[in-house]
Formats: C-alpha cells, sequence, structure tokens
C-alpha cells in the first residue's frame, strides 16, 4: 500500500504556551486502511488530527516544527481549499461544523460541493446517495441548527463525504452520543472502509476501534508511544504504563493471568474472548 501522510519529526505548540501539545513524532499511514488514535485526555490525538488538516498551524496559529506530508505534499505547500478535499474532517463538535447559514440538511450537505463548482445536477445526486447512506434522507428540509446530536453528527457526516475524500479523519465522533448512534457512526466507518477510504478516528471507546481498526496510534504526554497492528498495540503493556484505556477483554485477559490463569492469547473483542475463555475451561 502506498503512504499517503507521513509525520517527519513533527512538534507543535499552540499560541501562548510554553509546553509544545506534541513532540516528536514520527509515522506513516497507508491508504485504505482504517487506524485508531487513542490515549488519554490531553494526550495529543486532537492536535494529531488538525495537524493532518493543516489547522495547525494555519488556523490555530503557533509554532510547527518538522514536516506533515499529505500525499506527498507538505501541508504547508497545500492551499486550504485544496487540502479540504484531499482530507475531510469529521469535527468532535458536530454543532461547530454547521455553517449557520443554510436553511435546510439539503442545503447544507451540498455547501462543500457548491463552493467547488461542482454542476447542480451532479451535487443533487451525490448529496442524495449520501443522505441515503448516512441515513438522513428524513431530515433533508429539517433546519440543521434544529437537529439533536446524533442527528447532526449524521449530517457532518454527510457534508464530508459529499466531497468524496479519500482520506477521512474523524475527531471523537462518539463524544456525545448514545449506543445506538455510535452504533450508527461506526456503521458509517464500516461503509467506507469497505469503500478503500483512509479512515483515522480519534476515540476513547477502544473497544469498537479492536473492532474497526487495521493499526492503533497510542498517545500519552504529546508523544507516539505504540504503533503498529491493532492486537499488538493493544496488548502493549505500556497503555497500561501511561494510563491510555484498553478494551475490557485486555483487561480480562490481564487479571486473569495475574491470578494464575492465563489464556492461550490476549482478545481485543468479546467474541475472541469467548472462545478463549470457553477453550481454557474445555
Amino acid at each position: 500500500m502506498s503512504v499517503c501522510i507521513e509525520f517527519k519529526d513533527v512538534s507543535y505548540a499552540y499560541p501562548l504556551t510554553n509546553k509544545a501539545a506534541v513532540k516528536h513524532l514520527n509515522c506513516k499511514l497507508e491508504s485504505g486502511k482504517c487506524y485508531g488514535i487513542i490515549g488519554p485526555n490531553a494526550g495529543g490525538k486532537t492536535t494529531f488530527c488538525n495537524l493532518m488538516r493543516g489547522l495547525c498551524p494555519k488556523f490555530y496559529g503557533g509554532i510547527l516544527k518538522g514536516d506533515v506530508i499529505v500525499n506527498g505534499k507538505s501541508t504547508r505547500e497545500w492551499e486550504d481549499e485544496e487540502l479540504s478535499v484531499q482530507i475531510g474532517y469529521v469535527f468532535q463538535d458536530p454543532f461547530a461544523q454547521v455553517s449557520g447559514i443554510k436553511e435546510t440538511v439539503f442545503e447544507e450537505i451540498g455547501m462543500g460541493l457548491e463552493n467547488l463548482g461542482v454542476e447542480t445536477e451532479e451535487m443533487i445526486q451525490r448529496i442524495l446517495e449520501i443522505s441515503k447512506m448516512v441515513n438522513v434522507e428524513a431530515l433533508l428540509q429539517k433546519n440543521p441548527l434544529a437537529l439533536s446530536g446524533g442527528q447532526c453528527q449524521r449530517v457532518a457526516f454527510a457534508s464530508v463525504l459529499a466531497l468524496n475524500s479519500d482520506i477521512i479523519v474523524i475527531d471523537e465522533p462518539t463524544s456525545q452520543l448514545d449506543p445506538s448512534s455510535t452504533n450508527d457512526v461506526f456503521e458509517i466507518i464500516s461503509a467506507l472502509k469497505n469503500q478503500g477510504k483512509t479512515v483515522i478516528i480519534a476515540e476513547h471507546k477502544v473497544d469498537l476501534l479492536a473492532e474497526y481498526c487495521d493499526e492503533i496510534i497510542a498517545m500519552a504526554e504529546g508523544r507516539i508511544i505504540a504503533q503498529g497492528d491493532t492486537r499488538e498495540v493493544l496488548a502493549n503493556p505500556i497503555l497500561r504504563e501511561k494510563g491510555v484505556r484498553i478494551p475490557q477483554t485486555v483487561s480480562l485477559a490481564v487479571n486473569m493471568e495475574k491470578e494464575g490463569m492465563p489464556l492461550r492469547n490476549i482478545p481485543i473483542n468479546k467474541k475472541e474472548a469467548i472462545e478463549l475463555l470457553k477453550e481454557r475451561e474445555g
């Protein structure tokens, strides 16, 4: 697989701060994979996402050292509107993503396409297709500002997906959602994976990331402390040492080993845990 994003010794400090939010980040992200970004609060996850999208330092200001490369070109060299098409970004707060100037969800979803000068017929077709995909067809004539949190999150997804970017960055998409809406979000993520998109998700719900992600990047104190295959990273003891949340099934395996009843392998989802427990009992 080809590399679509690369961090080269990246450090970044927000304005009016003496401490870098992230330090010496080095990693490569391959096209078509799903990545989970995990770590404690203030560990650097959101900044990591903002750097990929070019928001740091172009929007937030501050000092950037090193280089973030997107599709072979530094984010310093990309024009903002060009990078917004290369990378679709779903913000942590979906209400912050609503423009506030469109009267219907239909218009809101199509605003990015309108700005790009997409032909009306193609724009309408794309809006309808994306609306069906994220299950907002019944909301198309509603005012975006009158939606619930879950509805607004789906509309935020739709407005980003309408641009048909090959890379989708999603910052804590379920932080304000109930379990049902959370499942809806991960169904969308699954559909994006099946389309061959590169998906990067910063998320606290590691049990879900364990099921959907090909690779995990674990962060703490502004640094990458582990990266690679999902199973290997989630089973890495350094996550527990640094206070990074791990799946319940990994905690179960760790506790069983402490009690002298180790499992043959460390399960990263419930299905694996059940199979390994049955195997041990048998």
